[in-house]
């Protein structure tokens, strides 16, 4: 499979690396590798998927660009989702396919799952307050993050406190608590591989489909 890579920071970094390192897949061509840039349009068209990972003030613009190519895309980027319908317009106009995530870690979609079992759970008994606390890194951008914003979908009441410091790449706490006991479940990320291999299983996923999917959609 052939990518085309849009945003080179941590995370295009981390997706190139690993792509050179199974040797499966082939990074063709990589935009904005830095601020000011244009697309490499013409690279773009030698793919056969187009992963962003930018910033949500341009992802929109570059899934139009994208999009117009016929290109498949998946769309790691955050903070967007006021969008979503009108993307979700294009997808189907255009005729091609995209997935989208809050957050691409297998385990992080896995702890979705768990935390709506959870939350279903106890929703059955009153005397459980439920919250949530989140840390990332100094320059994310976004907070809540998406992923808080993923795990609060399927809680009823759930609201996370959100803290932006440091180099942290990840952690997700939900607590479930009680005057007679409390329940802690959390998901960390020790680095950016995680977020990455599930970029490129997304993409395989992708490749060749018409439609607009969520990555969670892959779990089921």
């Amino acid at each position: 499979m052939k990518i085309a890579l849009i945003g080179y920071g941590n995370m295009g970094k981390e997706i190139e690396r690993l792509v050179n390192e199974g040797g499966v897949h082939q990074v063709v061509s990589i935009s904005l590798k830095e601020i000011g840039e244009e697309l490499d349009l013409e690279g773009i068209k030698k793919s056969d998927v187009v992963i962003d990972f930018t910033s949500p003030e341009i992802v929109l613009e570059n899934i139009k660009k994208v999009v117009a190519l016929g290109k498949n895309m998946v769309i790691g980027t955050t903070g967007w989702y006021k969008d979503l319908e009108n993307v979700k317009k294009l997808v189907k106009d255009k005729k091609i396919g995209l997935i989208y995530a809050q957050n691409f870690s297998v385990g992080a979609n896995i702890f979705f799952k768990i935390i709506a079992e959870a939350g279903r759970l106890f929703s059955k008994f009153k005397g459980y307050d439920v919250y949530g606390l989140e840390i990332h890194h100094k320059m994310k951008k976004d907070a809540p993050s998406g992923t808080a914003l993923r795990i609060a979908r399927d809680v009823t009441g759930l609201k996370f406190s959100s803290i932006r410091a440091g180099r942290n790449p990840g952690l997700h706490q939900v607590v479930f608590d009680s005057p007679a006991d409390s329940i802690t479940l959390s998901h960390q990320a020790h680095n950016r591989a995680g977020f990455g291999m599930g970029a490129i299983l997304a993409a395989e996923f992708i490749k060749g489909k018409k439609g607009f999917y969520a990555f969670d959609e892959i779990f089921n």
